[in-house]
């Protein structure tokens, strides 16, 4: 097919546009009936609907406890779940099985090529178009029911062409996934590198062969370099709460991802407070720290160094150095206590709290100064690199994403020649 010598109409659909002028456009009752056979999961295996397609069910997956009120699925079943906070997930199943109610099961009739309009429904505009069908009060409860989305217009392209497209669409994105894939697995190998690296540094410190060891002491730790010393943490540090009682300070800060960020403190996102005498004044090669939570892990970017003077919720726990040291190599031993759960085995309580009193007796190393500054410098530079390289793979990612999603549409709707 080649769109060069193909006239196009206006399809009448606004999410699609214009299509050639030899398409057709048809409602979805009339490529797929509903399947909406009540089964259980103890005849049928439980399947899970997510953005990779139709899935054995997942370990993580909510569980119900009406295992015998499922809806059937047979091999070839196209599944689209129908909430809208489950956004993309559907796809055509390779498994008999059985789904959660909130599915819509869509058995494919004979006038039409399966993996041609899963492409179609995979896109972002589709499922705009399908959620714009429903109905519900907030986000996760915001459903379409069949008796909207059968209505719904879409493209229907001559059986040959579907076909064509559906292959073309299959051997092309099967490439962008493999790039996709090996630039995510990169990212993931740089960062587990600069974790390693920054844990090596800070515990055995540089050129390591050269030095004798001795046992810290500390579990996590292991061994260190002989003539390094251990202190707990109050003996370098102060925690800083100074409040901003007169909101002299107009400089908003926040801890986001182990960086320190400025916020727009005119913002009237309804997330701000109407004041700000409540939060605590920090100083520039401040340490803050977000020690609340720590139950939920995933993402163990806890600890941030201060650049300049400024206001920050005192939900944040502050310290300040009182003696002379290297405060760059004191922010990457602490992240480096962070990435290996330090501050979550000090925790207490339900959700793994962390007071300053406990975080302050906390045991860390005391190399001699000028070590402390060669490590910092030393680590800054390569930390730099790592996070440049990761930098330019995310944006390939993005880069490489946004193609795939033009790629996908442009061939669904008949705009680009194949």
């Amino acid at each position: 097919m080649s769109n060069q010598n193909i006239e196009f109409k206006d399809s009448q659909i606004a999410w699609i546009g214009q299509i050639p002028k030899h398409w057709e456009v048809t409602k979805i009752n009339h490529l797929y009936s509903q399947r909406n056979q009540k089964v259980s999961d103890k005849d049928f295996e439980p399947l899970s609907v997510t953005k990779k397609g139709i899935l054995p069910q997942l370990e993580n997956a909510a569980k119900t406890d009406n295992g015998d009120n499922r809806k059937l699925v047979k091999i070839g079943d196209f599944v689209i779940n129908s909430r809208s906070d489950r956004r993309g997930s559907c796809g055509i199943s390779s498994f008999d099985g059985s789904v959660s109610l909130i599915n819509i099961v869509l058995k494919p009739r004979e006038n039409m090529n399966s993996k041609y309009f899963d492409w179609l429904f995979h896109t972002t505009l589709f499922a705009d178009e399908f959620y714009k069908y429903g109905n519900g009060i907030v986000d996760d409860l915001w459903s379409t029911r069949w008796d909207n989305m059968k209505n719904i217009l879409v493209p229907y392209p001559p059986l040959n062409e579907q076909k064509k497209i559906a292959e073309f669409l299959d051997k092309k994105c099967e490439i962008i996934d493999k790039r996709l894939n090996n630039l995510e697995r990169k990212i993931k190998s740089l960062k587990e590198y600069k974790k390693s690296l920054i844990s090596e540094c800070v515990t055995k410190g540089l050129n390591p062969k050269n030095k004798e060891f001795k046992d810290s002491g500390i579990p996590w730790i292991g061994q260190i370099p002989k003539h390094w010393e251990i202190r707990p943490l109050y003996f370098y540090f102060n925690e800083r709460k100074n409040k901003n009682l007169f909101e002299n300070e107009k400089n908003l800060l926040s801890l986001s991802y182990g960086k320190i960020i400025r916020k727009n403190i005119e913002t009237k996102d309804g997330l701000l407070p109407e004041n700000f005498n409540g939060y605590n004044i920090i100083e520039k090669d401040d340490i803050v720290f977000r020690l609340t939570d720590l139950q939920n892990d995933k993402v163990s970017l806890r600890t941030g160094l201060v650049k300049e003077k400024g206001i920050i919720t005192s939900a944040y726990v502050t310290i300040k150095p009182k003696q002379k040291i290297c405060i760059e190599f004191y922010h990457y031993l602490l992240h480096c206590y962070d990435l290996t759960k330090v501050f979550y085995n000090f925790g207490n309580g339900v959700r793994q709290n962390l007071t300053y009193k406990e975080l302050s007796k906390m045991k860390i190393l005391v190399p001699p100064l000028n070590e402390q500054k060669e490590i910092a410098e030393f680590l800054d530079k390569k930390c730099e690199k790592i996070d440049r390289l990761n930098e330019n793979y995310t944006k390939q990612i993005a880069t490489l994403k946004e193609y795939k999603k033009s790629l996908i549409y442009e061939c669904v709707t008949g705009k680009k020649e194949i």
